[in-house]
Formats: structure tokens, sequence, C-alpha cells
């Protein structure tokens, strides 16, 4: 079994970085972290992915051991690189783009050492932009990934018996997509962002705030991991807002539903709806060439002309963002922000989650993953959107 991406979708990626290296002066950038060695190779090893300007590409693989690919050279640790590359007669790169962002700092210093006398850089932001503009061979995977994400919340609402915690009630969601093929591995860029398969918020606990920079918190089960279900009663009158996990091929969509227990306050109602016309409007807003902040000062004057602010994106503590790219990691480029220096383009996946969270009753709003077109986006989550009883 090939584990490696087909080899025209690998030169594919491999030129958009390369592309993108000699704009910004490398000679070569040397990758090293999971998601961005499976987007340049379409198989997550243990090593590095090099990618000269010149033309070449390698992966320096420790382990596993018995790949097979004309690309693949077995090192044992890092400091081999440079060995390697001089033994086949590659003049070592003057300027060297290194994941400096994301790796951990002792093996910078490694790598430092080993390619003695260049100039490293970081190229963290270079790879993530490159990922942002997804090829069609990723947005099969993504459509896939939302195919089967439907269809999984197709069953919750028949998973909810009267009388049920939300921690059962999310083992229960858990079970059932993993059961319709989600991988269950929820992969987030940054050192602080930690989630376990998704996340679900009933009544109160979704103003509970949270130190990851998630749109909801919770105050979570433990300490450990203080974000999303807290083992309390699902009561009537709660909203029960599900985020769960759409991971089904490497790539995720990111897809958020709302239901109540027997009865819902009309506020909440009214808020619900609103989420819905953000989202009919930014899709008729979003299309390549729009500035991201844009997107979101637009959905804000929805909520503050609709007398909303208050709740919108959380009460007690605000969510910066309405909504962000997804693919490998549930949180790519583009990012809807205020501030955000971001502009669409044609082949950027995102997630739109315009949300508010209403006091005594709880979170409210949908969130949808959405392919950017040339005539605006294309929904890749398609499931109804209404408030509905469990």
């Amino acid at each position: 079994m090939n584990k490696f991406l087909p080899e025209e979708e690998l030169e594919q990626r491999i030129s958009r970085i390369r592309e993108m290296a000699v704009e910004t002066g490398y000679d070569a950038v040397l990758i090293s972290t999971n998601a961005n060695i499976y987007y340049t190779s379409g198989y997550v090893f243990s090593g590095f992915v090099y990618v000269s300007v010149d033309g070449g590409c390698l992966f320096f693989v420790h382990r596993p051991v018995g790949l097979e690919h004309e690309k693949v050279v077995y090192v044992r640790k890092p400091e081999q690189i440079a060995e390697k590359l001089e033994s086949m007669g590659r003049k070592l790169p003057e300027k060297l783009g290194l994941e400096l962002g994301r790796i951990p700092y002792l093996q910078a210093l490694r790598l430092a050492a080993a390619f003695s006398q260049r100039e490293l850089l970081d190229c963290s932001a270079l790879l993530a932009k490159a990922r942002s503009v997804k090829t069609d061979f990723e947005l099969e995977k993504l459509k896939k990934s939302g195919v089967h994400h439907c269809q999984s919340y197709s069953r919750i609402s028949g998973l909810f018996h009267e009388g049920m915690t939300d921690k059962e009630f999310q083992i229960e969601i858990e079970h059932r997509l993993r059961l319709d093929g989600c991988l269950g591995q929820f992969r987030i860029a940054g050192g602080s962002m930690e989630l376990f398969m998704g996340n679900l918020l009933v009544g109160e606990n979704a103003d509970e705030p949270s130190p990851y920079d998630f749109a909801m918190g919770g105050e979570g089960l433990d300490n450990s991991l203080p974000v999303g279900c807290n083992d309390s009663i699902m009561r009537p009158g709660n909203s029960v807002m599900i985020d769960m996990n759409g991971n089904f091929t490497g790539y995720m969509t990111d897809m958020t539903r709302t239901y109540y227990v027997q009865r819902i306050d009309d506020k909440a109602k009214a808020a619900h709806n609103l989420s819905i016309s953000i989202h009919r409007a930014l899709s008729d807003f979003i299309r390549p060439g729009v500035e991201a902040k844009a997107a979101y000062e637009l959905a804000k004057k929805m909520a503050d002309d609709a007398g909303f602010s208050d709740y919108f994106m959380g009460h007690r503590q605000k969510a910066g963002f309405i909504g962000h790219g997804v693919g490998i990691e549930v949180n790519e480029l583009p990012v809807i922000a205020p501030k955000s220096r971001d502009v669409f383009e044609k082949g950027n996946v995102i997630a739109l989650e315009p949300k508010f969270v209403i006091p005594g009753t709880g979170a409210v709003g949908i969130e949808n993953t959405y392919v950017v077109g040339d005539d605006g986006l294309e929904c890749i989550t398609d499931f109804p959107e209404e408030l509905s009883e469990l």
C-alpha cells in the first residue's frame, strides 16, 4: 500500500511551497510538524520534509522503518540531514526556513548546529498560507467528511433520553461518530489548545469561561481539561449546543447544531434565527478578494442592529472571531476577526460560527463549513439548521 500522495498531487503542493519560498527569499524549508508533514507527503512519519527552491524534495524519515519511495532518505537524528544533502552533492541552503513558531526550542538548536553558518528563518506563516488554499484532492476529502458528519448528526436526537447528563449525551454522540468512521483525532494548531472529540454545551455551562481560544467555553469535567460538558443534568429550558468532531478523512469539517430540552426561551429562538440570517448574509458577501475583517464587521453589525451585541460570541467571555479556516487542523487560515489581515481566496475552506449565549438558557446558533468559490460560498455541511427539540 502506497502511503504517500499521488505524484501529481504531491508536486502541486510542493510547487506552491517552493513558489512562496522564492517570493520570501528562502533557499529551502525544512518541515517537521505532523500536520505539515502530512500535508507535504500524505503520511505522518517521524522526521522531516525538505523542500528546496531548486526543485528538490526529500523525505528524511526516522520512523517507521520500511517506507518505500524515491524521495525517502532514512536518518537516525536531525544532524544527519545536512550530511546527507552534502553526500548527494546538494548545496546547503544559505537561508533555511524552519517551523520556529511550532517546533521545540531544543530541536531548533540541534538544527541550527547542523546547518551552522546558515541563516535560519521562521516559515510557519508560509506553510499556513500554502495550506489555506485547498487542491481539488483536498476538497474531495473535505466534502467526504462533510457527508459523513451530516449522517452522524442525523442520528443525534435519537441518542437522547430524559434525565441524561451532558457527559452521558456527549459519550453517546462520540460513540456514534466513531462507529460512523470518525477518526477521533481533533488536530488543533497551537500548544495550549486542547479538546477531546468536540464540545457539547448545555444550559448555563455555556456561559462558563474557558482558557482556550474557542468560540464557546464550558467548565469541563476536570481542571486538566477545562472546556466543554461538566456532567450536569440536561433540564427543561436548556439549550444543547453540539459542536462535534468531523474528521473522517484526515481533513475536518466543522459543524454546530443546537437543540433544546422540552422548551426554549423566545430570546434564544430569536438569537438562533439571527445566527442563520448572518450565515445567509455572509454566504452572499464572501467572495475571493473580500477582506476577512469585513465579513466579521458585517456579522457584528447584524448582531448589534438586532440588539444582541451583549450575547454575541459569548456573554461573560467573548470570542474575538466569527470564523476560521479548516482542513488538516481545525483552526487554519483565514481567520475571520476584526483585525485580520487575511483576504479570501478561491479554494479557502472556512467555518462560520456566529453564536450567542443567552443567560438562563445557554448557547444558540449554528456553524457550517464552506468552500470559497468564484460565485460565493458552497456549504459542505448541508444539514437542517433550525432550533429543534431533542
